[in-house]
């Protein structure tokens, strides 16, 4: 849980739990990605608190760590990605948000964020599954380089009321929950997910707050990380962008279909034959009736054949 300028930061965990922390030194497992919640929770441990002893921030690495490389720091990352209207300094390759507008989750609200020292915490970034709560549920156990993903990982991090995020400090969910009934469902879940990704168990209480918050949704799922979201999210664009592009280029062969028409209308309107001597020279005798240039004076008969 931190603040624009200086952080505000929660707690983290110690064992680990059914799903498995992963083959690699960074990497934690995410196969439980899009299941069932309730499913997920029945596959982390129940287990009581281990001792806080030993826990600091700096057991998680550095505070917002550029751990994806990309040049901007984590807590500039997620206010980019959940706000809307977002501006940058100038200069800064669009790594420092300077404004912008958070539809904020916890309380439902919309809220003006610019930057400054009196003014930053007023959107604050919240680590899902606070730092010290980790510790105390399984994160003693990680190495420090999966410590520090943790703190760092956009599936744990969302940019939040900052009132809110001071409010919830280290707490869990038998402890906290969103002011925001209608968001408590989807952040149940993703605290599940991230105590799947990362191994960590759940208390008893944690748990049977967790139940009882997921009984009032039983189809809710865990949330795709970011990646697998933003992969899915493009795919959906893309699917949507080329189904937009089929559905213009129907409309366009239509309307073309139909111009050619109407021209070929426009056209036939002006076929005129003055004499069965023009139809028969044109190479369209006999001339029905409907077709361009028929015309009573030419079918003498009045049988609907023109120039027999």
């Amino acid at each position: 849980m931190l603040v624009a300028p200086a952080p505000a930061l929660a707690a983290d965990g110690t064992d680990a739990s059914a799903a498995t922390i992963a083959t690699s030194d960074t990497t934690a497992s995410t196969d439980f990605e899009g299941k069932a919640a309730t499913e997920v929770l029945a596959s982390l441990k129940t287990k009581g608190r281990a001792p806080k002893t030993g826990y600091a921030r700096t057991q998680f690495g550095a505070a917002w760590a550029d751990v994806d490389h990309n040049g901007c720091d984590t807590r500039n990352d997620i206010l980019k990605r959940d706000m809307t209207d977002v501006t940058f300094k100038a200069g800064t390759h669009d790594c420092i948000v300077t404004s912008g507008t958070l539809a904020d989750p916890y309380t439902g609200k919309t809220i003006s964020f610019k930057r400054g020292n009196k003014t930053s915490s007023a959107v604050q970034i919240d680590h899902v599954v606070a730092l010290s709560d980790a510790w105390q549920k399984g994160a003693q156990k990680l190495s420090a380089s999966q410590r520090k993903q943790l703190a760092n990982d956009p599936y744990n991090l969302l940019a939040v009321d900052g009132p809110s995020n001071q409010q919830k400090s280290d707490g869990d969910a038998a402890t906290w929950l969103p002011k925001n009934k209608s968001f408590r469902c989807a952040y149940v879940a993703r605290q599940i997910g991230v105590k799947a990704k990362y191994s960590l168990w759940v208390t008893k209480a944690e748990r049977k707050a967790m139940t009882k918050v997921l009984d009032t949704c039983p189809t809710q799922t865990v949330p795709l990380n970011d990646e697998a979201q933003a992969t899915a999210d493009t795919e959906a664009a893309e699917a949507q962008r080329k189904a937009a592009a089929e559905e213009a280029q129907r409309q366009a062969e239509a309307q073309a279909q139909q111009q050619a028409q109407q021209q070929q209308q426009q056209q036939d309107a002006n076929v005129y034959y003055p004499n069965c001597a023009a139809v028969r020279a044109a190479g369209k005798a006999p001339l029905y009736q409907g077709q361009p240039g028929y015309s009573t004076k030419l079918d003498r008969d009045r049988d609907g054949v023109a120039c027999e």
